[in-house]
């Protein structure tokens, strides 16, 4: 029994904690650096005022997860971020593919808790904090309310990852909230006080079908929406969740101290939503529809900004600029909102979504405060302006710079630096190449680790593909959409023409428009250059057409050879169809110019005005089960997926497949390392293709597959004694790694793989090795 005695004052519970590193914030950012350089050997102290890790992706929120891959919406092929966000976003498709997010939950807290370098504080809220001088934290202070307990938490280095940046703000950090004018950086798309300088939150709810009917009395607040909000007529009874984005309000108030306000307000419109479906007469579909979900916190876009030492602008994203610092990238839309959100009037009431034509790196000086030492910064508060934290501001690419955090941490912690000093043009190559090793990507850059053990192997395999034919599978398909095959070539002076058959069958006589594209950037997938035009005359029925198209002359090549990728271009034609092929292959794509109004995406960008965005057209795959390549054939095979690929320091394919292909007729795939002397081998890396084109939105799309048809699940290594030392079975992840107790002699590996399935030839992106 406890009786304690009258006091004028007590004290909370205190618990002191020490760590190498502390992050504020428990959204995917926070966790995806924690995450990083635990595994990098680093003490960590995660602490969120969350019950549940994720921030808006998870349960309470409710937000899809999404990048570089914009739904598939754009022209960034293969541009699923890497490293710990890809691994949960893998893990996810492949537990839950209905995409319920109580089930991401489990698999976010999971990663966490497997990890002994991670001190998990949960509904635990920093407000406070020390510094031993005006530049530098010492501690923070953070109280539970569930356990009545403070704690302090104290570490050379602390990452504010907290989305409103409140370690930040404590500590005297320079921030920014709201928009710049044009003229500071010359940003062309700096919105106008009259749409806005701040994005608003948004609050989501969730319906269900109980199989009977069920009425609805609507709380005493909830708005009038057809009174209310202009654009009430777009709710129905098939969209709920963060469908409903435009739900949103707050971006002309105080995102920060005014959220609870922004929340009511918010309540008032969702319940009055669900009071207009229910009641207002115009669904009778809805009379057995239940409301099962409404969000208690809002899911908030935008706040603080804090500087680091380089802030990214609107011309950093469109021109897509390289930076000596890059360390992640991003590949959104700029997509800013009206700051009167749900109440906008029409002319406001959508988003501007302009894209670039491919990805964009992130310089690592966006990530550390410019004024406090000792102090990184994660998430949607990273060193952007307004209109570059359109952008950068997502979940996915969040996650991606918070592992930069990570292993920037490790780092400082290793040698005794502060986050500026890995900013030295002398030192940033460690940070860079210790990312690219975690499976992180960064554009313009590959691995190049002399600790590998593979660079110095003599590589061979069973065999390798060379492409002749892409097969017809069942009858020819209506032309939808005009549409592109994708195809890895050289060009350069001397080289053959591509010489390529394609079979349409055409209703009628007509013409068939054909071209071969490349894009203007050698990494770029916009087909925004047409090399060769050609127009086909085509009769009744079943046609056989030979294309010829010169690989002499390139817009990038001079005296050298240029490997790109090139679109076999055929235009729509409504007397037209085409055979397509059940064959998948790694790097091997079909794009179509169709439409995606998720992400703004009408075929064709085309800015009415001067904004500083470039007009072009989108090309962009299907979803399984569609998205089949056409099926062609090839005079002269096309020969870019050798085993050398395997070291090549590039882990997806980029403008070329990167990857070792093994020839679909091989019944048992192997690839050979050899070496002069035995080697000691401890440690052997892996990399899959689990398909990085694929978004793996976590909530509300229910995916047909979990597990990506590319994927190698089945692989056994032997020495050069013919004992197995490795296998593994059922693999569905992009990086595996196998360590053994005591490091292996020998001067042989022999890793045989499985196909994936018939139509699908066994693809490996990397192998490394270390002693």
């Amino acid at each position: 029994m406890i009786k304690a005695t009258a006091s004028d004052k007590r004290n909370p519970k205190n618990i002191a904690l020490n760590g190498d590193l502390v992050v504020v914030g428990g959204g995917l950012a926070g966790l995806c650096g924690a995450i990083t350089a635990a595994r990098a050997g680093i003490k960590v102290i995660l602490i969120t005022d969350r019950p549940v890790l994720g921030g808006n992706s998870s349960s309470e929120v409710r937000l899809w997860v999404l990048g570089a891959t914009s739904h598939m919406g754009n022209n960034n092929r293969w541009a699923r971020e890497g490293g710990v966000i890809d691994e949960l976003l893998v893990e996810n498709m492949y537990r839950n593919p209905d995409s319920n997010p109580l089930i991401f939950d489990t698999i976010l807290l999971e990663k966490v808790v497997s990890e002994p370098n991670i001190t998990l504080l949960l509904n635990t809220a920093v407000y406070d904090l020390e510094k031993s001088d005006p530049d530098t934290i010492s501690k923070v202070y953070a109280f539970c309310s569930q356990n009545s307990t403070r704690y302090e938490l104290i570490a050379p280095l602390f990452c504010d990852a907290s989305g409103d940046g409140i370690v930040g703000f404590l500590a005297g950090a320079a921030f920014r909230m709201g928009a710049e004018a044009q003229e500071e950086f010359g940003e062309k798309f700096a919105p106008s006080q009259a749409y806005g300088e701040l994005l608003g939150h948004s609050l989501y709810f969730y319906s269900k079908d109980v199989g009977k009917p069920i009425s609805f009395v609507a709380p005493s607040f909830a708005h009038d929406v057809a009174q209310k909000v202009p654009k009430f007529r777009s709710f129905n009874t098939q969209e709920f969740g963060c469908r409903l984005w435009w739900i949103e309000y707050g971006g002309r108030l105080d995102t920060v101290h005014d959220t609870e306000t922004i929340k009511w307000e918010l309540w008032k419109v969702v319940y009055g939503v669900w009071n207009y479906i229910k009641n207002s007469g115009n669904f009778p579909d809805a009379a057995n529809l239940t409301l099962e979900w409404v969000g208690h916190i809002p899911g908030k876009r935008e706040s603080r900004r804090f500087e680091g030492d380089y802030m990214l602008i609107q011309q950093d994203i469109v021109e897509q600029r390289a930076h000596y610092d890059d360390v992640a990238f991003g590949g959104w839309s700029i997509d800013l909102h009206p700051a009167d959100g749900v109440f906008s009037e029409k002319e406001l009431s959508s988003c501007n979504q302009w894209h670039s034509k491919g990805i964009y790196g992130i310089p690592y000086r966006c990530y550390y405060s410019k004024n406090i030492s000792n102090l990184f910064l994660a998430g949607r508060i990273i060193s952007a302006s307004h209109v570059a934290f359109a952008s950068s501001r997502v979940m996915a690419t969040s996650a991606h710079g918070g592992q930069v955090v990570g292993i920037a941490a490790k780092l400082c912690t290793e040698f005794g630096l502060l986050p500026r000093d890995l900013a030295d043009p002398a030192r940033i190559s460690s940070l860079q190449q210790a990312l690219l090793k975690t499976g992180q990507h960064i554009p313009n850059l590959s691995l190049l680790d002399p600790e590998d053990l593979v660079q110095s192997a003599h590589i061979s395999a069973s065999s390798e593909l060379a492409l002749v034919e892409l097969l017809p599978t069942a009858e020819p398909q209506a032309m939808n959409f005009a549409l592109a095959q994708m195809i890895p070539l050289q060009f350069g002076p001397g080289l053959q023409p591509l010489e390529v058959i394609i079979h349409p069958h055409a209703e009628a006589a007509t013409e068939l428009e054909v071209e071969l594209r490349v894009s203007s950037k050698i990494d770029n997938h916009t087909p925004d250059l047409i090399l060769n035009k050609q127009v086909i005359a085509l009769q009744a029925g079943r046609n056989c057409v030979p294309l010829t198209f010169p690989l002499a002359n390139h817009p990038l090549s001079t005296d050298n050879t240029v490997q790109t990728y090139a679109f076999i271009t055929v235009h729509k034609n409504p007397l037209v169809k085409l055979p397509f092929s059940d064959q998948r292959i790694t790097g091997i794509v079909s794009v179509f110019n169709a439409i995606n109004k998720a992400v703004s995406n009408y075929g064709k960008q085309e800015p009415l005005e001067d904004i500083g965005v470039e007009t072009f057209e989108f090309w962009c795959p299907q979803r399984r089960p569609a998205g089949k390549n056409l099926a062609l054939t090839f005079k002269t095979p096309i020969q870019t997926f050798q085993a050398k690929n395997i070291r090549n320091g590039v882990q997806r394919p980029t403008n070329q497949p990167n990857a070792w292909v093994a020839d679909p007729q091989d019944a048992k795939p192997t690839l050979h390392l050899e070496w002069p002397e035995p080697q000691n081998i401890q440690h052997i890396v892996l990399h899959f293709d689990t398909d990085f084109d694929h978004p793996m939105e976590t909530v509300l799309m229910a995916h047909p597959e979990n597990e990506m048809p590319f994927c190698i699940k089945n692989l056994r290594i032997w020495n050069d004694r013919d004992e197995l030392v490795a296998e593994i079975v059922g693999n569905h992840q992009s990086q595996r790694n196998i360590r053994f107790e005591r490091a292996m002699v020998t001067k042989l590996l022999r890793i045989e793989v499985e196909h994936p399935a018939e139509a699908v030839p066994a693809g490996l992106l990397e192998v490394r090795c270390y002693g």
